[in-house]
C-alpha cells in the first residue's frame, strides 16, 4: 500500500532528526579528541608552566607533569640481589683497589694501659684486623685497620707465659666488605639525592680507582637500609600521631615480582606533615598495588584530617580520616581546558575564580591557622560560592576538557569545601607533589627496581633524605652518621635509641673530615 503524502513527511522528518543527533555526537567525539590531541601535544611539546600570559594574574601551582620517559640503562638493574638456599662454589671477587691509591694506617689503641693485674702494658706490635675503602667528597683512599698489640712484661716474668692484649676495632659497616660508611654514603647520595643510577656510578667508582659491580652496590643499597629501617619505622609512627596530613601516590616498575608479570605496575606511597607541623616527616611506602587496601595498611590506626587527591583508593580509610580536598587539581584541570587550543588560551571565568583563591591564600601564607581561617571564611568562602554557582549553571559535552573539569570538581565538592574548617592546611596538596616529584625524577633515571626488597629500599631511603631536608639538615651527613653509629650497636636499637636519631632530636657536628 502507497504511503501517503504526510506520512513520507513524517518519516523524512524522523530521519533528519535522527540524522541530527547523530552529527551532534559525532560533533561532540570529534571536539573531544581535538582537544584531547591538543592536550597530549602540549605535555609532550609545549611548555610545562601553568604561568599565565597576563603578567596581573598570578599562578601559583607547579606543573605536575612527570618524567615518564626513561633514559637508556645499563647492564642490568642496580637492585640485582643473588639469593640462594644452597651452598656455591666461592666465586672470585671482582672489586679491585687501584695500587696507586693513598693508603693510611689506623691503629686502634687498648683502652687500658694496664693488664687485668694492674701492671703496665708494653706496646711490642700490631694485628691487622681488615683493609677498607673510606671516601671523602672528592677524595678516595684506602685504610688499613690495625689491632695494638700489648704484652704485660711483669705478668711473663712472673708466670713465664705471654700475655697479650689488643684494642678493639670497631665493626664493620657488612661483614667481609670494604664498604664504609663514608663510601656507602656517597653512593646513597648519589642515586637518591643527584639521581644517579648505579650503572653511572660504576663508571665513575672505577675513574677514581675501585672496581665495584651494579649488585654489589645494589647490596649496599639494601643492606645499608635495613640498618636505619628502626629510624624509618619510627618516623612513620610519629607521622600518624599528627592531626593533618597530606599524601600522594605514583607507579613504580618492579621487575621481579612474585605473582606479577615484569610490565606490571607497582606504586610508591607518600604521606607527609603539613607545612606548619613542628616535626616534619616525609614517608614513602612500596605497595605492588594502588589499592585502598594498601592505603589502610600505610595509614592504620590514624585519626585526623588527610589532604590528598580525588582517587577513590582513599575512601576505604572510612569516616575516622576527614578527607579534605586539593584546590591545584581542580585548577589544573581547567587550565587545560582554557588551554586546549593550540597557541591560543582563552581566559574563562572558573580559572579567573581560582586564580583569585590562590592569590589570596598566598597573601595569607604567614599567617597563624586562627588568622587564615578567619581570612578564609570572610574572604574565600564568597569565592568558592561563585565558583560553585558557574559550574550548576554550565552545560559543556560530558567528554571535552571543560566538561571533565566540571566533572572532577562536583565530585570532590564536599571534600574541597573543607578547607573553610580548617586554617591549619594549604590550599592545594602540592607539598607532597613536589616530595613525589623528587621520586619522580629520580626514576627517571633509575628506570625500576628488580626486586621488592630494591624497592623497598628506595622508599626508606628517600624517607631519610627528604625528611632529613625537611628538617634542615644535610643529608649526607645525616645518613653518614646513621650508618656509622647504628652499625656499632651490639643489637637493634632500641626504641629509646631510635629517637635519639630522629631529625629533629639530631645537632650534627661537622666531622673531622669536613673540617678538613
Amino acid at each position: 500500500m502507497a504511503k501517503t503524502t504526510e506520512e513520507l513527511l513524517e518519516q523524512a522528518l524522523e530521519q533528519n532528526s535522527e540524522l541530527t543527533k547523530q552529527v551532534g555526537s559525532l560533533t561532540d567525539q570529534i571536539q573531544a579528541l581535538t582537544e584531547q590531541v591538543a592536550y597530549l601535544t602540549r605535555k609532550l611539546y609545549g611548555s610545562h608552566s601553568e604561568k599565565l600570559v597576563d603578567p596581573n594574574q598570578l599562578s601559583l601551582l607547579e606543573d605536575s607533569s612527570v618524567f615518564t620517559d626513561p633514559e637508556q640503562t645499563g647492564e642490568q638493574s642496580e637492585e640485582a640481589v643473588v639469593t640462594s638456599t644452597q651452598r656455591k662454589a666461592k666465586r672470585r671477587r671482582v672489586e679491585t683497589i687501584d695500587v696507586n691509591l693513598p693508603v693510611e694506617e689506623t691503629v686502634i689503641e687498648r683502652e687500658s694501659s694496664v693488664c687485668e693485674h694492674g701492671h703496665q702494658l708494653i706496646k711490642v706490635g700490631k694485628h691487622f684486623v681488615r683493609q677498607v675503602v673510606q671516601h671523602i667528597p672528592g677524595r678516595l683512599y684506602v685504610e688499613n685497620i690495625y689491632e695494638a698489640t700489648y704484652k704485660c712484661a711483669d705478668c711473663e716474668q712472673s708466670d713465664g707465659v705471654s700475655h697479650l692484649y689488643q684494642g678493639q676495632a670497631p665493626q664493620a659497616l657488612f661483614p667481609h666488605s670494604e664498604a664504609t660508611p663514608s663510601l656507602v654514603t656517597e653512593v646513597l647520595h648519589q642515586k637518591y639525592t643527584l639521581g644517579t643510577p648505579l650503572y653511572r656510578q660504576k663508571l665513575e667508582w672505577a675513574r677514581a680507582g675501585l672496581i665495584v659491580s651494579e649488585t654489589t652496590m645494589a647490596n649496599w643499597v639494601i643492606n645499608a637500609a635495613e640498618i636505619v629501617r628502626p629510624v624509618y619505622d619510627l618516623m612513620h609512627e610519629h607521622l600518624l600521631s599528627q592531626r593533618f596530613l597530606q599524601g600522594d601516590e605514583t607507579p613504580f616498575q618492579v621487575l621481579r615480582e612474585p605473582g606479577k608479570s615484569a610490565r606490571s605496575k607497582s606504586y610508591i606511597w607518600v604521606e607527609r606533615s603539613i607545612r606548619l607541623a613542628d616535626q616534619q616527616v616525609v614517608y614513602y611506602a612500596y605497595g605492588n598495588t594502588r589499592s585502598g587496601k594498601f592505603a589502610q595498611q600505610i595509614y592504620s590506626g590514624y585519626t585526623g584530617v588527610l589532604q590528598c587527591d580525588g582517587y577513590a583508593g582513599y575512601n576505604l580509610l572510612g569516616d575516622s580520616v576527614i578527607r579534605v580536598g586539593c584546590w591545584a587539581h581542580v585548577r589544573r584541570k581547567f587550565y587545560d581546558d582554557a588551554a586546549k587550543v593550540k597557541g591560543k588560551f582563552t581566559r574563562t571565568k572558573p580559572l579567573e575564580l581560582l586564580n583569585q583563591m590562590f592569590h589570596s591564600e598566598e597573601q595569607w601564607r604567614l599567617l597563624s591557622p586562627e588568622e587564615r581561617l578567619k581570612c578564609r571564611q570572610t574572604d574565600l568562602k564568597p569565592l568558592i560560592d561563585q565558583f560553585w554557582a558557574w559550574c550548576e549553571q554550565a552545560a559543556p559535552a560530558p567528554k571535552s576538557r571543560l566538561g571533565v573539569a566540571l566533572i572532577y570538581a562536583l565530585n570532590q565538592r564536599q571534600m574541597l569545601n573543607r578547607v573553610l574548617e580548617f586554617g591549619e592546611i594549604d590550599l592545594s596538596n602540592n607539598a607532597s607533589e613536589r616530595n613525589m616529584k623528587s621520586f619522580v625524577i629520580g626514576r627517571k633515571n633509575w628506570l625500576f627496581a628488580t626486586s621488592p626488597k630494591g624497592a623497598e629500599a628506595n622508599a626508606i631511603w628517600m624517607t631519610i633524605v627528604e625528611t632529613a631536608k625537611a628538617n634542615g639538615l644535610d643529608s649526607r651527613t645525616y645518613i653518614e652518621r646513621l650508618l656509622h653509629e647504628l652499625s656499632q650497636l651490639p643489637t637493634s636499637p632500641t626504641r629509646e635509641q631510635a629517637e635519639s636519631y630522629l631529625p629533629w632530636n639530631q645537632y650534627l657536628k661537622p666531622s673531622k673530615q669536613e673540617i678538613t
